[in-house]
């Protein structure tokens, strides 16, 4: 278990240390992935199989929206342009969060990432104001892509392990998501502004290449990958600790999920035999701390690596709002 708690606090801490490890943070995740299924004594024929099988559809997602972003970039840029100037900024700014909340159920999380990459590559904002931009918006990405079985992982597991239909996370924590995604609009709004020196912007619409396609696939695949093996690596230790550990307890550690795999946490935590109010606790602090740091969740992933975000850039404004969401979300679940 000690080989496990290192792995788990460089998996944490060397990201902002090491420069190489956050320019190569997919790699890095992959390789503490093998070592934490090797000390966590998982490594076997099955796990490879499984931790082989598990990007195939991310990885093809991530492929084809990046080529059908390059062949089709142009005419995209110019209808987010004549969206953006048709009405005010900040209403235009809040409806990108919402929307890409709401869509990422129907579209999954990583489409939604992917077009969020392309919408804020086209406004005008200031470093400060892209990177939270960013963040708020794969929050809300986040957030909303649990509401349907399509959106992402977590969901997927969570409903089958339930036994529940199509719409069975949307009725249990549809309303504490939906409120989310909204006051993370309205707080888009608070805090986007468009850029004084509009001249002075760097040129972020510049056109991807083929080469730069390829290798963020890989990376995606590896990273997918070394998620899997980190969550089963984990496992016999959330088995050890976590699941014998109060709800409102277990809210807060699950914490976790801002550095580790939140579909494994969720096959590994909910259980048929718990009461809903345990199982939305439980869901809620998974979902929400995944905006907290880069590796909480792919579409951080993806957009911090396609926009240059560093993890200090994110850990700087999303960690604060991540435990503010999270305050506000245990009030509401513990009082109301």
């Amino acid at each position: 278990m000690i080989g496990l708690l290192v792995i788990l606090l460089l998996v944490l801490l060397l990201p902002f240390l090491a420069k190489k490890v956050e320019e190569n943070l997919e790699v890095f995740l992959f390789v503490m992935g093998g070592l934490a299924a090797v000390s966590g004594h998982v490594l076997d024929r099955a796990l490879l199989e499984k931790a082989l099988k598990d990007p195939i559809s991310i990885t093809a997602a991530v492929l084809a929206a990046g080529l059908l972003f390059k062949w089709l970039r142009k005419p995209l840029e110019k209808g987010i342009y004549r969206l953006q100037t048709g009405m005010p900024f900040r209403l235009f700014i809040a409806l990108v969060v919402v929307i890409s909340g709401l869509l990422s159920s129907v579209i999954t999380a990583i489409i939604a990432a992917l077009i969020l990459v392309l919408v804020v590559s086209v406004l005008p904002l200031d470093r400060q104001s892209e990177v939270r931009l960013v963040i708020l918006a794969c929050f809300s990405i986040g957030l909303g892509a649990s509401l349907t079985p399509i959106g992402e992982p977590l969901s997927t597991i969570a409903i089958s392990k339930l036994g529940g239909d199509f719409f069975y996370l949307l009725r249990l924590i549809g309303p504490e998501v939906l409120g989310a995604v909204l006051l993370l609009g309205i707080l888009a709004m608070m805090v986007v502004h468009p850029a004084a020196d509009q001249a002075s912007l760097r040129d972020r619409r510049t056109e991807e290449s083929y080469e730069e396609i390829a290798m963020r696939t890989v990376k995606i695949y590896l990273f997918v990958m070394g998620l899997t093996l980190l969550g089963a690596g984990f496992e016999p230790l959330i088995n050890q600790y976590l699941l014998q550990v109060d709800t409102g307890v277990l809210y807060w550690m699950n914490m976790v999920s801002a550095i580790l795999d939140n579909a494994t946490l969720t096959a590994a935590e909910i259980s048929p035999s718990m009461d809903e109010p345990a199982v939305k606790a439980i869901l809620l602090g998974l979902l929400i701390s995944g905006g907290m740091l880069v590796p909480g969740n792919i579409p951080n992933i993806i957009s911090a690596g396609k926009l240059g975000i560093t993890s200090k850039e994110w850990a700087k404004f999303g960690l604060p709002v991540g435990l503010a969401i999270m305050l506000l979300c245990f009030m509401v679940l513990t009082f109301l």
